[in-house]
């Protein structure tokens, strides 16, 4: 199993730039108020915070993370590996994971917010490709971050996936292979 990825919640689990949490999509993780989460919903997405901000799918023009911490798999491993040795040594102090920026565009505005990662290293370049298509599909109306819940309800992973496991998933929604199982 590769150990990027944050510990699972009983309730949710990273696939991509997505957490997913029962019923409800985040672009990265949800966070605590009033620090913002960006959610997913059917009717469109919402920014939670001490700044709510809420926009239909129809008003959305972009949504996009520009961000998104990448690195190779050997860098990731390396740093991995580099955490657990300071670990060993009672050294380590836990990090926040990273942040990064969700740009929302709608009416000729761009909103931007940092929301937190998935990933506590990084995540691979295939699944920010992948879940950037995915917002650009959500964008067109062409994917509902339903689906996404309703494979959570479904598979309910009981480990951490793999950063291939997740980009399996992630070509699946793409390919609406998902829909056509479920």
């Amino acid at each position: 199993m590769e150990p990027e990825a944050t510990t699972p919640r009983s309730q949710g689990g990273m696939v991509g730039l997505f957490w997913i949490e029962g019923d409800v999509a985040y672009v990265g993780t949800p966070a605590v108020d009033p620090a913002p989460s960006v959610v997913l919903t059917p009717d469109g997405p919402r920014v939670r915070g001490s700044e709510p901000l809420e926009w239909s799918w129809g008003e959305v023009t972009d949504l996009r993370v520009p961000d998104a911490p990448v690195r190779s798999t050997a860098v990731r491993w390396a740093a991995r590996a580099a955490s657990f040795a300071v670990a060993a040594l009672d050294a380590w102090v836990p990090e926040e994971p990273p942040e990064m920026t969700v740009v929302i565009a709608a009416g000729g505005v761009e909103v931007e917010t940092s929301v937190y990662s998935g990933a506590s290293v990084a995540y691979t370049q295939r699944e920010v490709d992948l879940s950037l298509g995915l917002l650009a599909r959500m964008v067109r109306g062409e994917f509902s971050p339903v689906v996404m819940s309703e494979w959570w309800r479904v598979n309910q992973p009981e480990k951490v996936l793999s950063s291939r496991e997740r980009e399996i998933v992630l070509e699946g929604w793409l390919a609406e292979e998902w829909l056509a199982e479920g």
